[in-house]
């Protein structure tokens, strides 16, 4: 699509910083009322947000330069546009973990208990990951996917091309489709500069849109952390289904299918009449280890328990 939203002379407001934000907003909106009827102080919440954004863009963008040092460091790169966070390119993971952080900094000043925040704030953690997929489709170079000869393939349309007529050349302006810059023909291991010199060809697709498949793992979370929510009041109940899905997920629905390189190439097969799937990618491998040892928590929890506390004590109360 267009990475950029609107432009006010050298200002640029970007669709990608502009859907994150959203996110984020509606989730501190969702976490404040989640704080207030589990009796946490909200007042400290909406203080700890600021700090909690800046934490988690810094460990986010920290991961994906160390993750993927080639496209600042390697040929062609530069290294000041690691601080380009607005153009796309941040982990996950690497935000979770900054926020992670941040928290548990804030509580221990505070005294207070860091679980009972993390859950209250988890779905704004699913509406930003939406929405940072939702930017990467705009920026068109984000997290593309592998090609693929499967029907879900899609072909980027060429730059300019006509869509949604007058209303999408007025929302996204002239430059539709520019932002992105195609794969090679010989697969993703093949970077587009090496690509023709190699006997290949750049091609727009077919690909999987990885982009919106990382925005359905970001929708089915949301309903979990809905269920988790009202399931239990355990502190940290929904901060670890938090943790196991979003790994369970992310390893089985997105991950196969983008084109990131495999840190452990167990399977690889991509290309127009090939499933486009590939296994294992460092974001897969990192993810086995949090579903152990967010199943490991949960079970150590054990919500029924207090379940069954709330019914013994709601009986209690009838007699």
């Amino acid at each position: 699509m267009d990475p950029i939203m609107l432009e006010l002379g050298p200002l640029a407001l970007r669709w990608y910083g502009f859907f994150i934000a959203l996110g984020v907003l509606i989730g501190t909106l969702w976490a404040t009322r989640l704080a207030e009827q589990r009796g946490l102080d909200s007042e400290k919440l909406l203080d700890m947000v600021v700090y909690l954004v800046v934490a988690g863009i810094i460990g986010a963008r920290l991961v994906y330069v160390l993750t993927s040092p080639s496209a600042f460091f390697g040929p062609g790169g530069n290294p000041v546009s690691v601080f380009y966070v607005w153009q796309g390119g941040i982990s996950i993971h690497g935000g979770i973990l900054g926020v992670v952080i941040a928290v548990w900094l804030y509580s221990r000043i505070h005294k207070l208990n860091m679980w009972a925040y993390l859950d209250v704030m988890t779905p704004a953690g699913a509406l930003g990951i939406i929405g940072g997929r939702l930017g990467n489709f705009m920026n068109g170079s984000d997290t593309t996917g592998r090609l693929t000869g499967w029907p879900v393939g899609f072909t980027w349309p060429d730059p300019g091309t006509a869509t949604w007529g007058a209303f999408g050349r007025f929302v996204f302006g002239d430059n539709l489709w520019a932002a992105y810059p195609g794969t090679c023909s010989l697969g993703s291991d093949v970077s587009i500069f090496q690509c023709t010199a190699l006997g290949g060809e750049v091609v727009r697709g077919p690909v999987h849109l990885a982009q919106i498949y990382g925005m359905l793992v970001g929708v089915i979370l949301l309903f979990i952390l809905i269920w988790a929510i009202r399931r239990s009041r355990t502190p940290g109940f929904v901060w670890w289904q938090f943790v196991l899905w979003y790994s369970v997920l992310r390893m089985v629905i997105e991950e196969p299918f983008r084109d990131n390189p495999l840190f452990w190439k167990v399977y690889l097969s991509e290309g127009f009449n090939q499933p486009g799937i590939g296994l294992f990618t460092l974001t897969q491998l990192v993810s086995i280890p949090l579903i152990l040892i967010a199943l490991y928590f949960l079970v150590v929890m054990d919500p029924d328990k207090e379940v069954r506390r709330e019914q013994l004590t709601r009986r209690a109360r009838g007699r």
